[in-house]
């Protein structure tokens, strides 16, 4: 794919993505293969998954398939290295078969998430494919206004794996994490649920907003923990850009704070 793509990195991100992919659309679409996922039923789960939570049967709902035909094109595209399956760690409503739920619980269902192993492919069946036609006849005014509304689903979960990666070099040498990854159950999601090898367990948002983040995001974390009843140890919140002053001055040893600085240990 690298030897179609010519991204000029000084420009601003909006300037880049019309100058590639309005300009030279055709050029871009060879670089989905096969080429059959431009094609439904393909098409329909792939872009349910770019513009959704990624929930297995949401996702089949969504595109409209029967489930039997759903979970083989799920199987076939994860041979294919386009999709990887994100487990649920959601324990199960019953420990034992005559276990009764709740009248409100019977219709849940635990479900993994279905993530893209390239951000390429979440961006053009997201952003691109929906507009196609428009594409081809040079007309990208639709396509470029929908991104640029809507672009922030596209970035926000690549921040939140930028931060589970940073949180576990970040552990590495003071107690290795044994898990990691987001976490979501019949009451919230969370960005990030760490457990580290001495048993800690480390709840977490990821905030990619251009404002500081406020004591209130911290409240609203501990009230979804509580509403989850997930026995946090330690609470860690990431910021693009920074912390309110309330929240800096906290002294709690149970809170970490992490900024875009943070991520150097990435590089």
């Amino acid at each position: 794919m690298g030897e179609s793509i010519d991204l000029g990195f000084f420009d601003d991100l909006f300037s880049m993505v019309k100058s590639n992919f309005v300009d030279h659309f055709a050029t871009f679409e060879k670089c989905v293969s096969p080429s059959y996922l431009l094609e439904p039923p393909y098409r329909h789960v792939l872009a349910a998954i770019a513009r959704g939570d990624g929930k297995f049967y949401s996702v089949l709902r969504k595109a409209r398939l029967s489930e039997g035909a759903g979970e083989d094109i799920i199987r076939e595209l994860v041979s294919l290295g386009i999709l990887y399956i994100e487990p649920t760690r959601e324990q199960p409503l019953r420990v034992h078969p005559k276990q009764k739920v709740k009248k409100e619980l019977r219709s849940y269902r635990i479900q993994d998430k279905l993530r893209f192993c390239s951000p390429f492919m979440r961006f053009w069946f997201g952003f691109v494919t929906s507009y196609k036609e428009e594409l081809l006849q040079g007309n990208g005014t639709r396509f470029l206004e929908n991104f640029e509304n809507h672009y922030e689903r596209l970035r926000s979960l690549i921040y939140e794996q930028l931060c589970n990666d940073m949180l576990e070099e970040y552990y590495r040498n003071r107690s290795p994490l044994l898990r990691t990854g987001s976490y979501w159950d019949q009451h919230s999601e969370f960005d990030l649920l760490a457990v580290t090898s001495d048993k800690k367990l480390i709840l977490g948002e990821c905030k990619y907003k251009e404002r500081k983040v406020c004591r209130n995001e911290l409240t609203k974390l501990k009230a979804k923990a509580e509403k989850s009843g997930i026995p946090v140890d330690r609470y860690v919140l990431f910021s693009k850009s920074g912390f309110s002053n309330e929240l800096l001055g906290l002294k709690d040893a149970s809170l970490m704070l992490f900024d875009l600085n943070d991520l150097k240990i990435l590089l």
